[in-house]
């Protein structure tokens, strides 16, 4: 056999093994979206024995030794840029992968799904100190993962790693050092104006739902490939012919209801968008997080905060729910827009968005590094976040204990939101220029080429291009915060007549 049959041939047998990897993957992902959804809550501990099983199979597959091998022998092979491209992720999973102990692997996935019923009662309950142990342990494991990942380097940003490639937390830190001067001023400007009227009453959760549903497919979800249902987090789960999404309601908040929607369906056309001739490959999912983020919050703040968008918003919401107290849809538009002093990071305005992210950076920068105990997260949670927003923290559903992400681990995804609003304020600034009509559609309730300009520029390639290329490519330079706090600069000043 020459060399090019056997490269040819260790590409092919690489491939189809991967291919039965990414499906095996799906199903975990499915069982996850279950435990959010449909589980019996008393399967808790027989689903994290489950998950540990099947995290266990795919620790194994991920670190065949075949791989290796099959990797070696493509060593100089002639690539097509889309082969070339699964290589790398490939070769990334495995490299990774190896540094993880099959152990360690299998008992994060078990105390993780374990800690995330248990974070689920706590937060009912109001009760950090029931939650305490078990964050402790998943710090505790996370940190074990970060140390093996890094190498030698900061486990920190071996963390990172995990959700934006190539990203660093001094990367983050200056980001964040240029973004948050002009946020803080012009927050402090704006809470001194008098903050537009918002919505009152009650509204149906039935009918918020409904409403739900007709925006999703406003914005593009095709819903023969996937559901909305509802849980105590928003998410989205699966990819290709399979992408899932939930929200949840309130009685007196339907923009929670209606903006978590919209955010989570930028994450679902983000993977229904993607090449389907990548699915069940590793350029099957979107390339990271934070262009992730940079989908569900471009769909939700630049398009479906718009005056344009919620001026038609707002007749869909009389339609459905009568008269709402308001004076109109420019009064709409400011209540969609209000910013108001509050605590819950996924109900917070575009203005103070970050400033919540920024937070949870430093504070899981300490978890992670051993500089904070998880005994102590509540109150150094409480006490940073009145010197940054100058008010306290009531009960801990509304601190420390309102997301789930480090229930299940997540440590180094939080700081991608901010990177995703980064990275949302190129896309828009170029979509605008490329779609003069863009607001005059957005106020007929027509996103059509809004999302077709997202799925050509971005959504398409899937794991093709490395992150920041993505952006860079769609954008025709590298991504900077400048034209997202610009963006956010004019649209606050007009709002508050600064």
């Amino acid at each position: 056999m020459t060399a090019t049959n056997t490269q040819t041939a260790a590409l092919e047998d690489l491939l189809a093994f991967q291919h039965e990897t990414e499906a095996l993957a799906g199903i975990s992902g499915r069982l996850e979206w279950d435990q959010e959804t449909m589980m019996p809550r008393g399967a808790a501990e027989q689903r994290g024995e489950e998950m540990a099983a099947l995290s266990s199979i795919l620790h194994a597959r991920r670190t065949d030794p075949r791989i290796g091998e099959w990797l070696a022998a493509t060593d100089g092979a002639e690539l097509s840029q889309v082969d070339a491209a699964k290589l790398r992720h490939i070769r990334r999973t495995y490299d990774r992968t190896m540094k993880v102990p099959a152990r360690l692997a299998a008992e994060l996935a078990r105390v993780t799904s374990i800690s995330q019923g248990k974070w689920a009662e706590a937060r009912a309950k109001d009760d950090f100190a029931a939650f305490a142990p078990v964050l402790a342990e998943v710090v505790r494991l996370r940190q074990e993962e970060g140390t093996a990942l890094a190498d030698g380097g900061d486990r920190y940003d071996a963390l990172v790693d995990d959700y934006e490639p190539d990203m660093t937390a001094a990367q983050l830190e200056a980001m964040f050092g240029e973004m948050r001067p002009r946020l803080r001023a012009l927050r402090e400007k704006v809470l001194e104006k008098p903050a537009p009227e918002g919505l009152t009453g009650e509204f149906d959760e039935d009918k918020q739902m409904a409403l739900a549903v007709k925006l999703a497919r406003t914005f593009g979800y095709d819903l023969t490939r996937g559901r909305l249902d509802k849980s105590v987090h928003p998410f989205s789960s699966g990819s290709g012919s399979d992408v899932r999404i939930t929200t949840r309601t309130s009685a007196t908040d339907p923009f929670n209801c209606l903006y978590s929607t919209i955010h989570e369906v930028g994450h679902a056309c983000y993977e229904q968008g993607i090449n389907p001739d990548y699915a069940l490959t590793p350029l099957g999912g979107g390339v990271s997080m934070g262009v992730h983020e940079s989908q569900s919050r471009i769909y939700e703040n630049q398009l479906g905060r718009s005056r344009a968008f919620t001026h038609w918003l707002y007749g869909q919401m009389t339609d459905t729910f009568g008269d709402l107290g308001l004076d109109g849809p420019d009064a709409f538009y400011a209540a969609v827009n209000r910013v108001r002093k509050d605590f819950i990071r996924t109900e917070s305005d575009e203005l103070q968005y970050n400033l919540h992210i920024m937070l949870r950076f430093d504070l899981e920068r300490a978890l992670i590094s051993g500089d904070l105990a998880a005994a102590d997260l509540e109150s150094a949670w409480n006490e940073r976040f009145e010197k940054d927003f100058g008010y306290a923290v009531p009960r801990a559903s509304l601190g420390c204990l309102q997301d789930v992400h480090w229930s299940v681990g997540l440590f180094g995804y939080f700081p991608t939101y901010s990177l995703g609003n980064v990275y949302a304020g190129c896309l828009h600034a170029t979509m605008r220029d490329a779609l003069p009509s863009l607001d005059s559609d957005l106020a007929q309730g027509d996103t059509a080429a809004a999302t077709a300009w997202l799925r050509e520029n971005v959504q398409q390639h899937g794991g093709l291009y490395r992150p920041a290329e993505v952006i860079t490519r769609a954008c025709g330079a590298a991504p900077t915060a400048g034209p997202l706090l610009d963006y956010i600069e004019a649209k606050f000043s007009e709002l508050y007549d600064l």
